[in-house]
């Protein structure tokens, strides 16, 4: 019994050892620029900079199995699946978004690239774009992150919004910052363009 419990014990510190580890290559990777104009109570409005993306899209026959795919498309693509077979650092957050018929993933790019000199995808699926500049809410979270979950944050944050009058201009999109191995300090937002005039605010 004794043994066992010594076995457990190193488990445990073990895997305390690897969560540590892990959230500190998280913290490492390049994250999306933005600037917080204004912190609202439960949520940020932020400007968002244009960045590169590569994105993903599949019919919605399966929300995990939708997203595990498009990441396994998009992670072949910046580990040299393209046709220069050249390797492009990961970055945070990684982008998804649902509608009625498909889910969408994308991955933001390091800044340096410009769509020049970025390798081009293997995959035709794989589209490279600019995101949209502007004003956009966030509303953090902690934790693993459901469909559940993340619905339930969406419609929290479409109230903190309402409730402070601003107009949402686009779709809800749901933010991850961690790799699935993350055990602690995880976060996740939800971010969704918005009309703001920073002229007008007293």
């Amino acid at each position: 019994m004794k043994v066992f419990a010594i076995v457990l014990l190193v488990i445990f510190i073990a895997f305390l050892l690897f969560s540590y580890a892990a959230y500190a290559a998280s913290k490492k990777v390049e994250r999306q620029h933005y600037d917080i104009v204004k912190t609202e109570d439960g949520f940020e409005v932020r400007l968002y900079p244009r960045s590169i993306m590569a994105s993903v899209s599949t019919r919605r026959e399966g929300e995990e199995r939708g997203a595990n795919q498009n990441f396994r498309t998009l992670a072949g693509y910046i580990f040299g699946g393209n046709k220069e077979a050249k390797k492009i650092a990961m970055t945070a957050p990684v982008y998804m978004e649902r509608d009625t018929s498909a889910n969408t993933m994308s991955f933001v790019l390091p800044t340096g690239y410009n769509m020049t000199d970025l390798p081009t995808p293997s995959d035709t699926s794989i589209k490279l774009h600019y995101s949209d500049e502007g004003y956009y809410a966030a509303l953090r979270f902690g934790g693993f992150a459901g469909d559940k979950k993340i619905m339930r944050k969406e419609a929290e944050l479409k109230d903190l919004l309402k409730k402070k009058g601003y107009e949402v201009t686009g779709s809800y999109k749901y933010l991850g910052y961690n790799a699935p191995w993350d055990i602690i300090k995880r976060e996740n937002e939800i971010i969704v363009s918005i009309r703001y005039n920073k002229s007008t605010e007293k």
